[in-house]
């Protein structure tokens, strides 16, 4: 499986684990939780759910509706004009998964848009793989803020004033993001402390 499509049935399931709901539904929640835009699309998400349908990670049907008691689920036909639209929901498999992927800390997990997913779900996922995500993504960081001040070094003086400040919002976007990573660390730390009373949200320091 590509990093992509790991990344895309991570946010899936995730998704899927709140509520069953159509292709159209999923999509715009997918776009409004990771900012994907352009990025992404049916033809990237239709061959994921067929992927994760054969798996037996979810299930698709039709509408979901509320069995009598209201706690299990129903699937039952919606017609949007002449059309049913195909609802999809999560199977106990695909809840294993979930947790399984959540609980991945590693290199992979590091790297911008993995990050981004796995960010997403952090109120789901164990504080001490939070906060392995959180050091690995910060120590990615330092080491992509290294080459790129000693690339800049180097290549100052043949660089036109447009392309010097492109390279120079690139550097202060990456600063910017360890800042926020260093807070978050230190959010976590004291909430460790705290028994997990704490809230999330960083102390905001003074801008350095």
């Amino acid at each position: 499986m590509s990093r992509r499509s790991a990344v895309l049935e991570l946010a899936v399931l995730g998704l899927l684990k709140d509520a069953p709901m159509h292709g159209y539904e999923l999509r715009k929640r997918l776009v409004s939780l990771l900012g994907w835009g352009r990025a992404f699309s049916y033809g990237t998400l239709y061959p994921c759910l067929k992927e994760m349908l054969r798996q037996g990670l979810i299930a698709a049907d039709a509408e979901t509706a509320e069995a009598g008691n209201g706690s299990a689920l129903r699937t039952r036909t919606l017609t949007a004009g002449r059309r049913a639209r195909i609802v999809y929901q999560l199977t106990p498999a695909g809840q294993e998964r979930f947790v399984e992927m959540l609980g991945q800390a590693g290199p992979s997990s590091w790297e911008d848009e993995p990050f981004g997913v796995h960010f997403a779900f952090f109120a789901q996922t164990d504080a001490q793989v939070r906060m392995r995500i959180l050091e690995g993504r910060r120590s990615r960081l330092e080491e992509r803020l290294e080459a790129f001040r000693s690339s800049l070094q180097r290549t100052r003086a043949r660089l036109d004033a447009y392309t010097l400040e492109l390279q120079r919002h690139g550097l202060e976007s990456v600063e910017r993001e360890v800042r926020w990573l260093d807070e978050l660390i230190d959010s976590e730390r004291r909430r460790a402390r705290n028994g997990g009373r704490q809230d999330l949200r960083p102390q905001h320091t003074t801008e350095r």
